[in-house]
C-alpha cells in the first residue's frame, strides 16, 4: 500500500511528493538510471558515427535502444503480478552488467562497432520498459490529487539527466576515451541500483487479493485483460495512438539524430552535441517543474493536445536555425513543449487507469516508443533523399494533421464540456 503522506508537508508546496518515503528514494534512483541511458546514448552515437561515417547507422544504434517495446506489455505483466521494485533491481542490474563489458572491451582497446551494436541491441531489450515501472511505482504509492505534480517531479530526473549526463558523457569521452567514460557509467548505474533497493514494496495485486486469486490466471490472460481494457476505455486508446504519433514523428529528432544535426548540419563537435542535447533537457526540465508548480490536472488531456501541436510548430522553427547559439535558444522551446505534451499524457493516463491493471496498461504505452525507431528509420532515408529540412517539415505536417484527427474523434474523452 502507498506510504502515507506527512501531514505537516505543506498541500501548495510543488515539492509535495516527497512527503511520500518511497518517492524520496525512487527520484534519486530514476536520476541515476536516466544519467546513465543518456551517457551511454551519446557515448554510443558518436562511436558508431565516427566509425563508420554512415548515418544510417547511427540511427540504427538509436532504433536498438527502443527495440524492447515489443516486451514491454510482458514487463507490465510480471511487474502487476511480481512486484515494480524486483523488477526494477533485476533490469537496472542487467543494464549495469552489459555498461562493464563495453567499458572491459574498450579498457583492453578490443572494442570493435559489433560489439556496441550488440550491447545496444540487448541493453534495448530492457530500457524501454524502465519508464513504465516508475511511471506505474509512482501510481501505486502517491495520493491521486499529487499524481500530476509526482509525475512532473519524477521527469525531472529524466529531463535533467539528459543535461548532465550528456555534458558528462560528451566531456568524459572527449578527454579521456571510450573505456574511462563507460567507468563513470558503471559507476552512475551501481548508485541507482542502491536508491532502487529502498523504494516501496507495494504491490497492488497481493495487497488487494489473497495469492491463491493471483495464480488463477495466467501472464496471457492477464495482458488480455489489459488489451481489452484499452479497448473499451476511449480516453485511454485515444492516448495510445497520440503516444505512438509523438514517437513516430517528434522524437526522433532529439532521441537519435542529434549527432548527425550537431556535425552536419550545425558544424560543431562532440563537446557542441553536449550542450544542444542539452539545452532541450534544460527546457524540459523547466516544462516540468512548471506543470509540478501549477498542478492543473483536470486539463491534462486538454494540455496533451494543445502542447503536441505546440511541438510540431517547434520542430519546424528549428529548422532555421543556422548556428549553435540560435539551435540552443531553439532546442530549449522544444524542450518546453515536449515536456508540456509527455508528463501531461502519463498523468492523464494514470488518471484514467484502474490500479489493479496499471501495469499492464503502462506496458502497451511503452509500446507505443516502438514508433521513434520506425521514425528513426524513416527519418534516415528522408534526410538522404530529401534533406534535413524537406524531413522535418514533412514529420511534423503528419504529425498535427494526426493529432487534430485524433482529437476530433474522441473529443468527449478528451475535452469534456
Amino acid at each position: 500500500m502507498p506510504y502515507p503522506v506527512n501531514k505537516a508537508a505543506k498541500k501548495s508546496s510543488a515539492l509535495e511528493p516527497f512527503s511520500v518515503r518511497s518517492f524520496r528514494f525512487q527520484w534519486p534512483a530514476d536520476l541515476a538510471a536516466s544519467w546513465g541511458f543518456e551517457m551511454e546514448a551519446l557515448i554510443m552515437g558518436w562511436y558508431i558515427l565516427a566509425q563508420t561515417n554512415s548515418v544510417v547507422m547511427l540511427t540504427l544504434v538509436g532504433a536498438f535502444r527502443f527495440l524492447g517495446t515489443l516486451l514491454s506489455p510482458w514487463f507490465g505483466v510480471a511487474g502487476d503480478r511480481f512486484g515494480r521494485r524486483g523488477m526494477m533491481l533485476y533490469m537496472r542490474g542487467a543494464l549495469m552488467a552489459l555498461a562493464a563489458i563495453i567499458m572491459v572491451l574498450a579498457l583492453l582497446d578490443i572494442l570493435l562497432p559489433i560489439h556496441v551494436l550488440t550491447v545496444a541491441f540487448l541493453a534495448g531489450l530492457i530500457q524501454p520498459s524502465d519508464i513504465l515501472m516508475r511511471n506505474a511505482l509512482v501510481g501505486d504509492t502517491i495520493p491521486q490529487p499529487m499524481i500530476l505534480g509526482a509525475i512532473s517531479i519524477s521527469r525531472t530526473a529524466h529531463d535533467s539527466a539528459r543535461i548532465f549526463g550528456a555534458l558528462t558523457g560528451a566531456g568524459v569521452f572527449a578527454f579521456l576515451g571510450m573505456g574511462y567514460a563507460y567507468v563513470f557509467v558503471v559507476v552512475v548505474y551501481g548508485i541507482g541500483l542502491y536508491f532502487t533497493a529502498n523504494v516501496s514494496r507495494a504491490h497492488p495485486l497481493k495487497d488487494g487479493s489473497t495469492k491463491q486469486d493471483a495464480g488463477k490466471t495466467s501472464q496471457l490472460q492477464e495482458l488480455k485483460v489489459g488489451l481489452l481494457y484499452i479497448w473499451n476505455t476511449p480516453a485511454v486508446l485515444a492516448i495510445m495512438w497520440l503516444a505512438f504519433l509523438a514517437n513516430l514523428t517528434a522524437f526522433p529528432l532529439t532521441h537519435g539524430l542529434m549527432p548527425f544535426v550537431a556535425r552536419d548540419v550545425l558544424k560543431v563537435d562532440e563537446n557542441g552535441l553536449g550542450q544542444l542535447l542539452a539545452a532541450f533537457s534544460a527546457g524540459a526540465v523547466l516544462g516540468a517543474l512548471l506543470l509540478a508548480w501549477f498542478r492543473a490536472q483536470k486539463y491534462s488531456s486538454r494540455m496533451m493536445l494543445i502542447n503536441l501541436v505546440m511541438w510540431y510548430a517547434m520542430l519546424v522553427i528549428f529548422t532555421v536555425a543556422g548556428t549553435k547559439i540560435s539551435g540552443i535558444v531553439i532546442l530549449v522551446f522544444v524542450g518546453i513543449a515536449h515536456s508540456f505534451s509527455m508528463v501531461s499524457m502519463a498523468a492523464a493516463l494514470l488518471e484514467k487507469t484502474d490500479q489493479m491493471v496499471r501495469g499492464r496498461i503502462m506496458g502497451v504505452r511503452v509500446l507505443a516508443v516502438y514508433g521513434v525507431p520506425l521514425g528513426l528509420l524513416g527519418a534516415g532515408f528522408l534526410i538522404e533523399s530529401v534533406g534535413f529540412v524537406s524531413f522535418i517539415w514533412i514529420y511534423a505536417s503528419i504529425g498535427t494533421v494526426f493529432t487534430l484527427l485524433i482529437g476530433i474523434k474522441w473529443r468527449k474523452a478528451l475535452w469534456p464540456l
